[in-house]
C-alpha cells in the first residue's frame, strides 16, 4: 500500500475513534441519567449522518436511525435508494443502453451489523462512509471538490484529461496515481492503492468495461450512470450518488437545490420568449452526420434555452446518424450551429475542411459556437467535466448565445464564438453570398 495511503486512513483512523468516543460520552450520559432514578428517556436520536467515523462497539443502537438526513431524487431515473435504520441499499436500474442487468450496493454504517448476504444476493457490500476513492471518469472529480472529500482521492484514470486544479495540484504532490481503465486498467496497482470503491461507467461491451475485473479481485465497483439521463438535472443530480458512499446527503442535497434554483430561474426567464431560433449541431464524421435525438439530453438543454432544435420532433433519446445531404437540406437556413469540441478553431478552418459549410445561414452570420472554451493541453474538455455538475452555467451561455438580452452580464463559459478570418479574401468567399441572398 502507498505512503500516502496508509497516512490518509492512519489520520481517518483517528477522526474515527473521536466520532466513536462522541457517541459512547453521549449513550453513557443517558445510562447514568436512568441509573439515577430519572425518568426513562427514549433513545438518543442522532441529527445528522456520521460523516467522519464509526460507531464504535459497545456503541450500536439496533432502534437508532443512523442516517436521519436522506436524499430525494426529483430528476434522476436510473438509480434509487432505499433507507434502512443502519444501512442503505443503492440499485443502478438502467447503467447502459440496453443493459439487461442492473447493479446493487448496500452501504452498511461502520460499525453497525450488515444485513445477511442471503437478502441481498447480488448486491456489494461497502461500509460508509469510505476513506479512499479510485474515480475512472473526469466527470466524477467536481463531486469530490463540492463534497469536500478531494482528499479521499487516491486513483484516476490518467491526468491527461482533468481540467480540475485541485485534482492536478494533488497528483503533482503525488496523492493520486493514474491507474488506466478498460482493458488497460492496472489491476495490480488498483489493489495496491487498496481503495473502499472504485467508481467507473459501464457499457456493456466486456473489451471497454472495468468492473467486472475489478468485482472478480474482489473490489468495489460503483457504477456511475449519469450519462444516461436525458435531462439536465438529471445528470447534476449524481452528485447525491458519490455522496451516499460518504454519508453525506444533506450537503449534496444543499449543492443539487442551488443548482436547480439557478437553472429553473433561468428557464423562467425563458418561458415568455415568443422568438426561438433555429438550431443544429455537430460535424459530420467519418461520412456520417451524428445529431442528438430529439428527445436527448442536448435537445432538451437547448428547449430549456429558449431555441427551436430542428429534431425535436423526434423521439430518440440517442444519436442520429444521418448523410451531408439530410442535414444541409433540412439546417442550410437554421440561425445558429452549435459544434461539440471538435477542434475547430475559427469560421475559415470550418470552412476549409468543407467548403459546403460556407452556404450555411449560421457560417454567413457568423453564430456558430463550439463548446471548446475550456480545453487543457491533450484535449480535456471541462464541458464534459465540471460542466456535467454545473448544468446552470452550460444553461447560461446558451441563454447568452440565443438571448443575449436576458443575460446581458453573462460572460460565457463553456462556448466559444467562431469567429471568421480577417482576410479580404476570406470574407468575400463566405459572406458575399448571404448579401446577394437577402
Amino acid at each position: 500500500m502507498q505512503p500516502f495511503v496508509r497516512f490518509i486512513r492512519f489520520i481517518r483512523s483517528i477522526r474515527r475513534s473521536l466520532a466513536g468516543l462522541v457517541l459512547v460520552f453521549s449513550t453513557l450520559t443517558l445510562s447514568v441519567g436512568v441509573a439515577c432514578g430519572q425518568a426513562s428517556a427514549p433513545p438518543i436520536q442522532l441529527a445528522q449522518n456520521i460523516t467522519d467515523g464509526c460507531v464504535i462497539r459497545g456503541a450500536y443502537d439496533p432502534q437508532q436511525d443512523y442516517f436521519p438526513q436522506k436524499v430525494d431524487l426529483d430528476y434522476s431515473s436510473a438509480w434509487n435508494v432505499e433507507y434502512y435504520r443502519n444501512y442503505k441499499v443503492i440499485n443502478v436500474t438502467n447503467p447502459w443502453t440496453g443493459a439487461s442487468e442492473t447493479f446493487q450496493y448496500v452501504l452498511v454504517q461502520c460499525g453497525t451489523p450488515a444485513p445477511s448476504e442471503e437478502d441481498y444476493p447480488d448486491a456489494q457490500f461497502i461500509e460508509v462512509p469510505i476513506d479512499t476513492i479510485v474515480m475512472l471518469s473526469t466527470t466524477y472529480l467536481p463531486h469530490l471538490v463540492d463534497l469536500e472529500v478531494l482528499d479521499s482521492l487516491v486513483g484516476i484514470e490518467t491526468i491527461d484529461y482533468v481540467n480540475s486544479q485541485e485534482v492536478i495540484d494533488r497528483y503533482h504532490q503525488g496523492n493520486i496515481a493514474e491507474v488506466g481503465s478498460g482493458a488497460g486498467v492496472n489491476i495490480e496497482q488498483i489493489l495496491d492503492l487498496d481503495p473502499d470503491v472504485v467508481m467507473a461507467s459501464g457499457s456493456g461491451v466486456p473489451e471497454y468495461d472495468t468492473h467486472p475485473t475489478l468485482i472478480e479481485n474482489g473490489i468495489a465497483a460503483a457504477i456511475n450512470a449519469d450519462w444516461m439521463e436525458q435531462s439536465p438535472l438529471g445528470r447534476a443530480e449524481w452528485v447525491k450518488f458519490t455522496a451516499m458512499f460518504y454519508n453525506r446527503e444533506a450537503q449534496s442535497s444543499r449543492l443539487f437545490d442551488d443548482i436547480e434554483q439557478r437553472y429553473t430561474d433561468l428557464m423562467n426567464q425563458i418561458q415568455n420568449v415568443s422568438d426561438r431560433p433555429t438550431v443544429f449541431n455537430n460535424l459530420p464524421w467519418q461520412g456520417t452526420w451524428y445529431v442528438p435525438g430529439g428527445q436527448s439530453f442536448s435537445a432538451q438543454m437547448m428547449d430549456d434555452a429558449g431555441a427551436s432544435y430542428l429534431w425535436r420532433d423526434n423521439n430518440s433519446t440517442g444519436s442520429l446518424a444521418l448523410d451531408f445531404e439530410a442535414v444541409y437540406e433540412r439546417a442550410i437556413d437554421a440561425d445558429f450551429w452549435l459544434i461539440f469540441g471538435q477542434g475547430m478553431q475559427g469560421i475559415d478552418d470550418l470552412v476549409a475542411s468543407d467548403e459546403r459549410f460556407g452556404d450555411f445561414t449560421a457560417v454567413q452570420r457568423g453564430r456558430v459556437y463550439a463548446n471548446d472554451a475550456r480545453v487543457n493541453a491533450n484535449g480535456g474538455n471541462d464541458y464534459f467535466e465540471s460542466g456535467v455538475v454545473n448544468p446552470d452555467a452550460v444553461l447560461a451561455d446558451l441563454v447568452k448565445i440565443f438571448h443575449p438580452e436576458l443575460v446581458p452580464d453573462h460572460t460565457l463559459t463553456y462556448y466559444r464564438r467562431l469567429t471568421p478570418s480577417s482576410s479580404d479574401e476570406f470574407s468575400s468567399r463566405i459572406f458575399l453570398p448571404l448579401i446577394k441572398r437577402q
